[in-house]
């Protein structure tokens, strides 16, 4: 977790929590199947790291949008990860082995 979190921006730990619940909420509603709740919230967590990506940054060439957009995508599959690894970190500190 600690190399997780050496990559991702101080600012975008609360989306990861936010994913996390977000997670928790669409596991439990019945017209979303299981295995596409991490495809969700990877273009969740993407979407929000670009709006928070495009309120900070300041571009003046391609080359600035470039890095927004990387920056963007890196930092929400980062988020995404994180609120799956923090659920599936939950669900073994509950288990009996």
């Amino acid at each position: 977790m600690e190399q997780i979190m050496n990559y991702v921006k101080p600012e975008l730990i609360v989306v990861a929590i936010a994913l996390y619940f977000l997670g928790m909420w669409l596991k439990q509603a019945a017209f979303v199947k299981d295995k596409i709740i991490p495809l969700v919230l990877g273009i969740t967590g993407i979407f929000v790291c670009g709006i928070w990506v495009m309120a900070t940054a300041t571009f003046a060439n391609g080359q600035d949008i470039a890095l927004a957009v990387f920056t963007a995508i890196v930092q929400g599959v980062l988020v995404a990860g994180l609120s799956t690894y923090v659920n599936q970190f939950i669900k073994q500190l509950g288990k009996d082995e």
